[in-house]
């Protein structure tokens, strides 16, 4: 396996801050592309570079870990009825159900929805500068695809109407 040791503009965006990290060619990648994935599953994450574009490899539990570190969390507010709103704090989501179980569920639902919508309209939603941050709830969301899961997971704190 070659790698070509390149300068890669860290953010790309800042022309004086600067990197050493190992880039393959993406000639290389696809010749070696079995013994790549081999060893981005078994040793790192790897860096590859075609044309101007830098691309980064992951397997699935690498992009777990640096995600977990991303919390759902919502406002719990208790309506007159007795019902119960949650609104999500990261992602503008809004739901409510009779009680807090049936609101998490409902929300946790809309997250994952919500998350794949993003992810299959990517070109404009990951673009849209008031919707860049939420990049890493959604792969958080796609990563975990689990309603249940994701209703656990959200930190609710009590707020005021």
């Amino acid at each position: 396996m070659k790698y070509e040791e390149t300068y890669v503009n860290e953010f790309k965006q800042s022309a004086e801050v600067k990197t050493m990290i190992p880039v393959m060619s993406a000639t290389d990648v696809r010749k070696e592309w079995s013994a790549i994935v081999d060893s981005t599953v078994r040793i790192k994450p790897q860096f590859f570079k075609r044309t101007r574009d830098f691309c980064f490899l992951s397997d699935f539990s690498f992009m777990e870990e640096l995600l977990e570190g991303y919390t759902f969390s919502a406002t719990r507010m208790t309506e007159k009825d007795g019902s119960v709103t949650l609104s999500l704090n990261e992602l503008d989501l809004v739901e409510n159900g009779k009680d807090e179980t049936e609101a998490r569920m409902k929300l946790a639902s809309s997250i994952l929805e919500y998350a794949e919508d993003y992810y299959n309209d990517f070109s404009y939603w990951g673009t849209a500068p008031n919707r860049r941050a939420h990049i890493p709830y959604v792969f958080k969301a796609l990563f975990i695809r689990d309603v249940q899961r994701i209703g656990e997971s959200i930190q609710c704190q009590a707020g005021k109407i």
